[in-house]
């Protein structure tokens, strides 16, 4: 037995599988040419960001256009930083925008696929067995040091201003002995396995990232942790043996990580291990104070996906909205192809963008209320009540009380060719037809700055006597027109434009002061419908208020 062979017995004894038997059980899969096989891989220390749905959306797309494979795996190795539910949290919020793996963890506990487990925590001994080969081939050794020594290092280094870190003449357990290790073990000393660098200072590395293309770096020099004294794995080893072992073709991850790409590829190839592809995302971005700055936990409510299902934001919405910042020729695809589903998209990673994505609230609203203006009344009736009922139930009380009335306020200016676009989420109902609601419905018959309260009370007393609830909405409106000259306004708007001093305003200032006294709004749909819906007795009792408000 060589030394490094009695090294790796002493380290980890308890490990008797070797590498091939790994290899053996997690083959190679069986699928099409050219088909890949991503993963997302967060850890449950937060809830999920923006930008890993992001990053996730990436992995589904990339998967599914290839026929691939798209993996959730749980990177929980950081046990300090770990919060309650933090799984939990994760998978509900990739299902709530339709991001569902094909394979890895379902739930506390639960997974599907034939290459888990997809926990990190319960793959210790798969790591330990490939560190274990490591050391056998002196790729990797056991280091002693304890914090103390490593800041001691670290002040050596600045002293001699040289590099920082652990490397070269500075790693002083580089060249233990068995018999020393053993020693210490014996003592009590805790110890890491660190991965014996090949790198020289003065080389360089080269990787083809799929988005960003050639890059070239300084090779890695580092003696870098590859197991904790927990015997856990760092990310760094963990990401290479998992990706291996579940045949990842394509890591789509963070450009944070671009500086770990060196160290990583020393890792595969010490292991044996194909190099998969690298595809680094640029970061979610945000426009501040006439600067970009990346989408903060802390600061920015919207950088929690939670919040989008709060607010009850269309799923669909949002992955459409993501995916203008995923690729570039989306739009123009959306603009040719208005009807199609997402997933016949052409997605194409070198088609992102290098230099930071940029979130814009108001474009996302604009596509949800584009989206949503097209959705029939029984749609949005029915989805806006299953929101309701978990996030205002209030309101899920209101929706229900009445289906029928309810749909028929959803359906008001709905089904033209040009239906209103006033609804971006689902939050935003109640108070857009709050006019429909005593409990939520806030009196407000402020007029426009030219439109007195004499011509006001004038207008809404003349109205009154000749409204009808059997009108419909030519009838309606032929009658406001009716009442413009009496009252010194003129039914006829381009006759107002060309002679404004002639008249005190035009018909849609007459129906504006109705529209005040009935909605308390400037802006609604068809008056004359919602005038329908609220019914006679209604209707007239909101004009006698208004007219009372004016008198006094």
């Amino acid at each position: 037995m060589t030394k490094s062979e009695k090294m790796a017995e002493l380290l980890l004894p308890n490990i008797d599988k070797t590498p091939d038997y790994y290899e053996n059980l997690y083959p190679e899969r069986n699928l099409p040419e050219g088909a890949r096989v991503t993963r997302f891989a967060p850890s449950p220390t937060g809830y999920l960001h923006l930008g890993g749905l992001f990053g996730a959306t990436a992995d589904m797309l990339t998967a599914k256009g290839t026929k691939g494979v798209f993996i959730l795996r749980i990177e929980d190795t950081d046990k300090k930083r770990e919060i309650e539910d933090g799984v939990t949290g994760i998978i509900e919020g990739l299902e709530a925008f339709g991001v569902i793996p094909n394979e890895g963890v379902t739930g506390l506990g639960t997974e599907k696929g034939a290459y888990g487990p997809y926990t990190q925590s319960k793959r210790k001994d798969i790591y330990q067995c490939f560190a274990k080969e490591l050391i056998k081939k002196g790729l990797a050794y056991p280091c002693f040091c304890s914090a103390e020594k490593l800041d001691e290092i670290r002040s050596e280094q600045e002293k001699a201003g040289v590099n920082k870190g652990y490397y070269g003449e500075w790693a002083c357990c580089r060249n233990i002995t068995v018999e020393e290790a053993e020693k210490r073990i014996a003592a009590g000393e805790q110890f890491v396995v660190r991965f014996r660098s090949p790198g020289v200072e003065t080389n360089k590395c080269y990787f083809e990232d799929v988005i960003r293309g050639k890059i070239e770096m300084q090779e890695n020099t580092q003696d870098v942790v590859i197991l904790k004294t927990d015997g856990i794995p760092t990310y760094h080893f963990a990401h290479a043996i998992d990706d291996h072992l579940m045949r990842t073709t394509h890591v789509i991850r963070g450009d944070e990580w671009i500086a770990s790409v060196p160290i990583h590829l020393q890792l595969f190839k010490a292991c044996g291990f194909k190099i998969p592809k690298f595809a680094h995302t640029a970061a979610v971005m945000k426009e501040e104070n006439g600067g970009k700055r990346k989408l903060s936990k802390r600061k920015d409510p919207e950088a929690a996906v939670s919040y989008f299902v709060e607010k009850g934001y269309p799923a669909e919405c949002v992955i459409e909205y993501l995916l203008t910042l995923l690729n570039s020729n989306f739009e123009d695809w959306r603009r040719t192809n208005k009807d199609a589903s997402i997933d016949s998209f052409p997605y194409n990673l070198k088609k992102m963008s290098v230099s930071g994505a940029l979130f814009d609230m108001n474009k996302l609203n604009d596509i949800s209320k584009n989206k949503i203006a097209f959705m029939s009344a029984d749609e949005v009736y029915s989805r806006a009540c299953e929101w309701a009922k978990t996030y205002d139930g209030d309101f899920y009380a209101k929706l229900t009380e009445n289906e029928a009335k309810q749909k028929a306020i959803i359906n008001l200016d709905r089904e033209g060719k040009n239906p209103r676009k006033d609804i971006a989420k689902w939050d935003e109902l109640k108070n857009y037809f709050s006019y429909f609601y005593p409990e939520y419905y806030e009196e407000n018959f402020t007029l426009p700055e030219h439109i007195g309260k004499e011509d006001a009370i004038a207008i809404l007393k003349a109205y009154s006597a000749v409204y009808s609830p059997e009108d419909q909405k030519d009838e309606w409106f032929s009658k406001i027109k009716d009442l413009c000259e009496p009252l010194g306004f003129t039914p006829n708007v381009k006759e107002f434009k060309q002679n404004p001093d002639a008249f005190k305003g035009h018909v849609g200032d007459v129906s504006t002061v109705i529209r005040i006294a009935i909605t308390s709004r400037t802006n609604t749909p068809d008056l004359c419908a919602i005038m329908g819906i609220l019914g006679k007795d209604e209707v007239l009792s909101r004009i006698e208020r208004a007219i009372k408000f004016y008198e006094n």
